[in-house]
């Protein structure tokens, strides 16, 4: 009785803290209004948020660390519909941003940070190609044994042979004491 009052309260708790963090992680989503994501060297931010006035959605800013405003970050358009909204940098340094979304109505849909980490970048090198094309063969089942290295082989054959019938017909007999 006492361990299952232990189980239950300690399964309550779990249950607790995974509903804190997941009603925390919905708040930030929804205080901030925006989702930016890295790919490599690309940062790309959606919303949907944003209305259309005269042709546009608004703007999306990217700052570094040492950009104190909107107006020095790295602009784009963003583009979309109604229901989804995007814009999206390439070829950005390893590095600190924040991105920053002012809508076309003159809104801030939301500011959040993002890190670019460094992408390893493949080294391709070129390899000299065989000049007689794919050296083939029979994989070592070409080669000439001698007779003594044959009659090695058969004889350790035929003993395993042997020794599993006389095991098998010796386990078959009934115990006797």
């Amino acid at each position: 009785m006492r361990n299952s009052s232990l189980f239950l309260r300690s399964g309550l708790t779990v249950a607790a803290a995974s509903a804190l963090s997941l009603f925390v992680a919905a708040a930030a989503d929804a205080v901030s209004g925006i989702s930016v994501s890295t790919t490599g060297s690309t940062v790309s931010v959606t919303t949907s948020t944003c209305t259309n006035v005269n042709g546009s959605w608004g703007t999306a800013s990217l700052l570094n660390s040492r950009q104190a405003n909107f107006s020095q970050g790295r602009q784009v358009s963003l583009s979309g519909t109604s229901a989804l909204q995007s814009a999206a940098w390439s070829n950005v340094n390893p590095g600190t941003y924040t991105v920053i979304v002012i809508c076309s109505d003159g809104t801030t849909a939301g500011t959040q940070s993002v890190i670019v980490s460094p992408s390893a970048r493949p080294t391709i090198s070129a390899t000299a190609s065989p000049s007689r094309g794919v050296m083939g063969g029979m994989g070592g089942g070409s080669t000439d044994y001698g007779t003594l290295t044959l009659v090695g082989g058969g004889l350790l054959v035929g003993t395993g042979a042997a020794a599993t019938v006389w095991y098998l017909r010796r386990k078959a007999k009934p115990y006797r004491l």
